[in-house]
């Protein structure tokens, strides 16, 4: 799996703004019609920062007369963008709570429309000279969680107490900041939803947490798949029969990874209203074959084609894709 590092984003809060002279439209426009012509506005996940920037790079080429401005401040920045209206698009890496849902609907009157856009796992990482093979759940609650609630008998705090001779000390931990899916989502599945040590250093990007364990062989950290470098290593994830399950891209389309998870879109349109055309065009382009490419390229896993068509034929897009 390649993977395509982040450096191209200036900074995880950097507003991305195209603006395109309509003078520009070359023959995709003409090809598909009148050309499109407006703002594209989104607001959300970090996550999935480099999947929005590549998709509206590529709308942007197709569609010269979309203007994009593209915000990353985390999943929990999009529930409250879409019920004050702000953007119609939001993208999160993780699902929202019930409390984001009735929030929207007590604005809006109706429900968000929720969209599955690609396919994610969390990887829990350490430095790469780290012996080390792979974690199970308690462990991984004993070593990040005091409320111990998958069932530890004991915290973990050093490396010697998971067998592994490895310098001595206690053990570093880095992680995600409260605004990201990433937390919620590891809190849930790896620490049966207790609470977090305060020794977690919290970083407000994957990429930051994998750049402290690798700079520290103490540290361990968790982070998105496709945030891996050379300076890490994965852990595998150990079940319950004792068997290390890697988080390879099929176990995570078929969600046989512990920490799996879908990346969505939360759109908000009235029923029975269409969709308006810069957003049309963007999803068209997302749940279409080169959109899903883009998925790949970065590190994630792409959806399953029956999922993608599926999606497709709830939003009336042309089945060309």
């Amino acid at each position: 799996m390649s993977v395509v590092p982040f450096r191209r984003l200036i900074h995880w809060l950097l507003l991305i703004a195209f603006c395109v002279p309509l003078a520009q439209a070359q023959a995709d426009d003409r090809d598909r019609g009148e050309a499109i012509v407006g703002t594209l506005g989104t607001m959300g996940s970090d996550t999935m920062a480099g999947l929005m920037l590549r998709w509206g790079e590529a709308l942007v080429r197709r569609h010269p007369g979309i203007r994009l401005q593209l915000q990353a401040s985390g999943s929990a920045s999009a529930p409250p963008a879409l019920v004050a209206g702000t953007t119609r698009l939001g993208p999160m890496s993780r699902p929202m709570s019930d409390a984001e849902r009735h929030a929207f609907v007590a604005r809006h009157g109706y429900p968000p429309r929720e969209l599955t856009v690609a396919r994610d796992a969390l990887v829990v990482v350490v430095h790469r000279h780290n012996p080390l093979a792979g974690l199970g759940r308690r462990e991984l609650d004993a070593v990040f969680s005091d409320t111990r609630r998958c069932g530890a008998p004991a915290a973990i705090r050093d490396w010697q107490a998971l067998g592994v001779d490895w310098p001595e000390g206690r053990i570093r931990l880095h992680g995600r900041n409260a605004a990201s899916g990433t937390q919620a989502l590891f809190r849930r599945v790896a620490l049966c939803s207790g609470l977090f040590r305060p020794a977690v250093n919290e970083h407000p990007g994957s990429a930051a947490v994998v750049a402290a364990v690798a700079e520290d062989p103490r540290s361990i950290g968790y982070a998105g798949l496709n945030h891996l470098t050379s300076g890490v290593k994965a852990l595998a994830h150990r079940i319950d029969d004792g068997t290390l399950r890697a988080p390879d891209p099929e176990a995570v389309r078929r969600g046989e990874y512990a920490l799996s998870r879908d990346l969505y879109l939360y759109l908000n349109v009235p029923p029975g209203e269409a969709l308006p055309a810069p957003e049309r065009a963007f999803l068209d382009l997302v749940l279409s074959p080169a959109g899903q490419a883009v998925v790949e390229e970065l590190g994630f896993v792409a959806l399953p084609e029956a999922q993608r068509r599926r999606q497709r034929r709830a939003l009336a897009l042309d089945d060309g894709g």
